[in-house]
């Protein structure tokens, strides 16, 4: 049974590619950004109604949550999700599904996601009499933008009714090529918090500083100071990452201002460490700021949790993709400081982030993410489509 189901997946992402490939290109030319994906989230609901799926519409503002019920619905139920927002980049791609929507982008293979998550729903809904449970569909909104989209569709009830055993999802990757498949197991990826620090001073001439609170001068240390904080008071073991973005106060060689702006990122692999820096990073700032009689404001909204893959999920989809498309396939990922607010669904049921290869024989379509020149190897969305798939019936079977 297992062997003539992977058959029969393999057969239909075969013979459904050309629609999910036109489906991509649709989604990658009517870019949209975070929270405001109105018309992706209109021709999600639209295919999934072609399909005869049921589906809500509308959670989280533009999120899409479908139900297929296989033999005895109620059995259990496995999730599988994809992310539908695009970036505020203008694309630099000379292609025909070139975004048609100025400075909008999708530099990060959301719209891959979208369409493999549409293509494994046209082939589960075809294998639905194959599999005991339902597979919920979760097409979601706003993962570029705090407070992710992920954590509003949790608030109003995805992971309820049914509320699924696992949940998969998988991400463009273009350090593989197509075909091939990446996992890790455990501690995945970091927290991502954003950090917002005013210092309010004194402005006054340049050449009387004894007259003036100098801000600027308080930002040098502050900014130098937290590095300290982190590298020192952290624990070496663990991953850290302090940035600061963007600094910002002034506007003459010969005026000191009355406050300076800095924003930063703090990312990290421990739940627990992230709170205490956070805690380190507004007391020094303010008492710094304090001891040069200036006042400091500093808001450090919480963010994207660390992203835990379940060991034992992950260890059973790494053998699925290893049945699926073959041991030489199959790849360990290296830890990453970058964020998902995939992390959110993680801390609630068990899920596994997987990627797969996007580039073409290590030398086509390799740009990183995030980068105006992003494009993916489509012959990857076969892979993407068919391991989501796969997934989903191996997990209701075990």
């Amino acid at each position: 049974m297992t062997y003539d189901l992977k058959k029969q997946i393999l057969e239909k992402a075969e013979q459904y590619f050309p629609e999910v490939q036109a489906i991509r290109q649709h989604i990658h030319a009517n870019p949209e950004l975070s929270f405001h994906e109105t018309n992706t989230s209109a021709y999600v609901a639209e295919k999934l109604k072609a399909l005869g799926i049921t589906y809500q519409h509308g959670i989280a503002g533009t999120g899409v949550v479908a139900l297929i019920a296989g033999k005895n619905p109620g059995k259990s139920c496995i999730a599988l999700r994809a992310d539908m927002d695009a970036l505020p980049i203008m694309e630099a791609n000379d292609v025909p599904y070139r975004s048609v929507n100025n400075g909008v982008m999708h530099a990060c293979g959301h719209d891959v996601h979208t369409s493999c998550l549409l293509g494994a729903a046209h082939i589960l809904n075809d294998l639905r009499d194959s599999f005991e449970g339902t597979v919920k569909l979760i097409f979601q909104p706003g993962e570029e933008k705090h407070p992710g989209g992920a954590s509003i569709m949790i608030k109003e009830g995805v992971l309820e009714d049914p509320k699924p055993e696992a949940i998969f999802a998988l991400h463009v990757y273009p350090h593989l090529p197509a075909g091939a498949t990446g996992f890790r197991a455990g501690q995945y990826m970091a927290s991502a918090d954003e950090i917002y620090i005013t210092i309010m001073g004194k402005g006054g001439h340049a050449a009387l500083p004894h007259q003036t609170i100098d801000p600027i001068a308080i930002s040098a240390l502050v900014i130098t100071g937290l590095q300290q904080i982190i590298s020192r008071k952290g624990n070496p073991l663990i991953p850290s990452v302090l940035t600061f973005g963007k600094i910002a106060g002034g506007h003459a060689t010969n005026v000191i201002p009355d406050k300076v702006e800095i924003l930063g990122t703090f990312r990290t692999m421990d739940e627990e460490w992230r709170y205490e820096a956070h805690r380190w990073i507004k007391e020094f700032t303010e008492q710094t700021c304090a001891a040069y009689g200036a006042q400091a404001l500093v808001e450090i909204p919480s963010g994207y949790p660390s992203l835990f893959n379940d060991p034992a999920l992950t260890a059973k989809a790494e053998a699925w993709a290893k049945e699926y498309v073959g041991d030489a396939n199959v790849h360990e990922l290296d830890m990453r400081m970058a964020a998902e607010d995939f992390s959110f669904y993680t801390h609630h049921v068990p899920g596994c982030f997987f990627r797969i290869g996007t580039n073409k024989d290590g030398k086509e379509f390799i740009t990183p993410v995030h980068n105006s020149h992003f494009d993916i190897n489509e012959e990857s969305m076969k892979t993407g489509m068919g391991m989501m798939a796969w997934c989903a019936v191996k997990s209701l079977q075990s």
